[in-house]
């Protein structure tokens, strides 16, 4: 027990803290922060982030047409909101059902609370590879790093609840407890379409004759995978009996931003692009194959089919915010340069940067709000 607690206790504090850090300037309501202009609206701002407003209608509403157009101002086809997967704003009702939490910040708990579950899963999956306090570390650049991660744990956002889940059932299929690999798959199916990546990847990983040689009736033991695209039948079925439509999400309007030939990010005039200020997109995919090559040469297969799966579809992602899609990644490129990363010439280094992601995470979030004039409908 005092063990557990020496370990969720640095957990908690590296879940808590950077995201209370975050809020105080919006809480205090400060007028600038390093000459950065912030909103006058409090947390008002941390909650209106997109697209915080719109799983909170899913939750008022749970994809009901009728509530949706009588009592919600946004001017979004009906079928838009099919592109947000149910668990999320489900978790978010529940939670503002028992506690009587207004949704808003029955919203922000549910983020707060599944951050502490990816930043728990991270620590127990680096832990395989690293000694405690390397581990603690580790988890700490975790918590941290990317900017955007920071950013989407401080806001209302399912992200957290996705990449967790994904860490977890990685963790899981490793240690070949494929039971709770597939039960952690399918809670990052139902809330987030990316997710069938995972198990693609998992059934990639059980085809390959260097697997099959190396676990025997490792076929039949990993059956429980399968509950990831069962889950997303789940949220079609669903679907089918809100929007009387079973592939409503492909009708959701232009939420699915893949595109043939691969780095249409490039075109400067596709519609979720608008810029051709993109170098730090060739950064991503740098670090994503350094990574992926890193993972390879160390052998760690499970891990490295899991990047290039997700890796290789980001590479046909047409839209500016890049490091979102490529959040799922980043746990486990951190496992793949580790060695790296505890050495005292990146803790010097992260000290540093930790001024940037603090500045970027503050303009972000100021910058990233919606305009919503009646609250009452989402409360």
């Amino acid at each position: 027990m005092t063990s557990k607690l020496k370990t969720l206790i640095p957990v908690l504090i590296f879940s808590l803290l950077p995201t209370l850090v975050v809020w105080l300037p919006f809480f205090l309501r400060i007028q600038n922060f390093w000459s950065i202009p912030l909103p006058q609206t409090g947390m008002e701002t941390i909650v209106a982030n997109y697209d915080g407003p719109l799983y909170l209608v899913v939750a008022k509403t749970f994809y009901n047409a009728a509530q949706i157009s009588q009592n919600f101002a946004f001017s979004l086809p009906i079928q838009y909101y099919a592109a947000h997967f149910p668990l999320f704003p489900l978790l978010i009702r529940a939670l503002a059902e028992v506690t009587h939490l207004v949704y808003p910040y029955a919203m922000l708990a549910v983020t707060v609370s599944t951050s502490t579950l990816a930043i728990y899963f991270f620590y127990k999956l680096i832990r395989q590879y690293s000694n405690e306090s390397q581990a603690l570390w580790l988890t700490f650049i975790f918590s941290v790093f990317p900017a955007r991660w920071l950013i989407v744990r401080s806001v209302g956002s399912p992200e957290p609840l996705f990449v967790g889940s994904i860490i977890a059932s990685i963790y899981y299929f490793q240690n070949k407890k494929y039971l709770k690999a597939g039960i952690w798959g399918a809670v990052a199916q139902a809330t987030k379409s990316p997710a069938i990546l995972l198990f693609a990847a998992y059934f990639l990983i059980i085809g390959s004759s260097a697997i099959r040689k190396s676990f025997k009736k490792l076929e039949i033991k990993a059956y429980p995978i399968f509950l990831i695209p069962l889950s997303l039948l789940g949220v079609f079925f669903i679907y089918q009996k809100t929007f009387n439509n079973f592939f409503a999400y492909f009708s959701s309007g232009d939420n699915i931003h893949l595109f043939f030939p691969p780095f249409q990010i490039f075109n400067y005039s596709a519609p979720w692009v608008g810029t051709f200020w993109l170098e730090e997109i060739i950064f991503i995919y740098l670090f994503g194959v350094l990574g992926l090559l890193q993972l390879i040469k160390q052998k760690e297969t499970v891990l490295a089919w899991c990047v290039a799966i997700f890796f290789v579809s980001t590479i046909f992602v047409s839209h500016r915010d890049l490091m979102r899609y490529s959040l799922p990644i980043f746990p486990l490129l951190i496992v793949a340069f580790r060695d790296f990363l505890v050495k005292r010439e990146f803790k010097l280094a992260l000290a540093f940067i930790l001024i940037p992601i603090y500045l970027f995470s503050l303009a972000f979030i100021s910058q990233n709000a919606m305009a919503i004039s009646n609250w009452s409908g989402l409360l």
